[in-house]
Formats: structure tokens, sequence, C-alpha cells
């Protein structure tokens, strides 16, 4: 299995140090993952343009969390179900929730538990969603649009996912609480 080194700004190639800048901004460290995705400038600078997109959503931060948490769990990507967890709970997703979504059950949340809920599927059914399934999102209280959102977050997180399984990189002291082996 190749190894993929794990950058800093200054050790990346130039063209992913633009991208990486940004990361750390938004997070106030570089995560190892992107700090080795960086290997790739098309794939960093694809992954920022995407999560700048995610991130100003109309959904609210915590909800984008409990997708991004679903993906991570629903994708079998360890290092990205620690991330997730710590980030859904700084911005305000009960431990409840995301113990809930790691353990592949429904929060009890009713707006949390569609959301996990219709990222999980479209990524079980690759996209492939009934009406009924649709029709349950938006009766929670959703807009169609929202839905579209969905996708883009499913997007974004699978760059992260299929990566950190390639990649495996190491879990930042922050996240190490949070390991998970599905």
């Amino acid at each position: 299995m190749p190894k993929y080194p794990i950058h800093t700004i200054a050790s990346a190639p130039e063209n992913s140090k633009p991208a990486l800048e940004r990361l750390q901004q938004a997070f106030g460290i570089l995560p190892n993952l992107a700090a080795a995705i960086a290997n790739s400038p098309k794939l960093i600078n694809s992954l920022v343009g995407v999560f700048q997109q995610v991130h100003s959503s109309s959904l609210t931060e915590p909800e984008i969390q409990v997708v991004l948490l679903t993906d991570a769990v629903a994708n079998s990507s360890m290092y990205a179900v620690a991330f997730h967890t710590a980030l859904a709970l700084q911005q305000g997703v009960g431990s409840e929730e995301t113990g809930a979504i790691r353990e592949r059950r429904a929060p009890a949340n009713e707006r949390f538990a569609a959301l996990s809920n219709l990222a999980k599927t479209l990524i079980e059914k690759r996209g492939c969603l009934s009406e009924q399934e649709l029709d349950s999102f938006i009766a929670a209280g959703f807009t169609k649009e929202q839905v579209l959102e969905v996708v883009a977050i499913v997007a974004a997180s699978t760059i992260t996912n299929y990566a950190g399984t390639i990649i495996n990189p190491p879990l930042e002291d922050p996240f190490r609480q949070y390991a998970w082996q599905g």
C-alpha cells in the first residue's frame, strides 16, 4: 500500500498551499487527512471548493455535521468518524445523538434523524431514492432544495471518506478520544 506524506503548508505542492491555508483557518489546525490529500492539488482544491459550498448552505452547522458523521459511518471511514464526532459535539450535537449515529442508529432528534437517514440512504442506494424516502425527508420540515444540499454534503464527504480509507492518516490528539472501529 502506498504511503502518503502528511504535508505542512510549507512542504505541500505549491498548488495545494492556498487550500491548506483555508482549511487551517477553518479548523484552527491543519487536519492530517487534508495534509495528506494535499499530495494531489486537484483533489485538495476540489475538496475546498465543495467544502465552501457545503458550509454556506441553508442547513445549520450542527445539521451539516450530522450528515458528515453519518456519511463517515456509512463509508466506514475511521478518521472521518473521529473527526466529525468531535466537530459535531463542538457544534452542539449531543453525545446521545453522535453515539446513535456511530452505532448506526437514528438519532432521537427528529430533524437529525431525517438528515441522517437521507444521507445513509443516498450512500447505500447510490442516489436512487424512492418517492417515499424523499417525501419523508420533506415531511420532517426540509425543502426539496435541501435534498440537493445533502447531496453536496455527501459529495464532499465522499472525497474525505475515500481518501481517508486509502491514506489512513493518524488521528490528531484532539480526535483520539473519538476513535472508532466500525
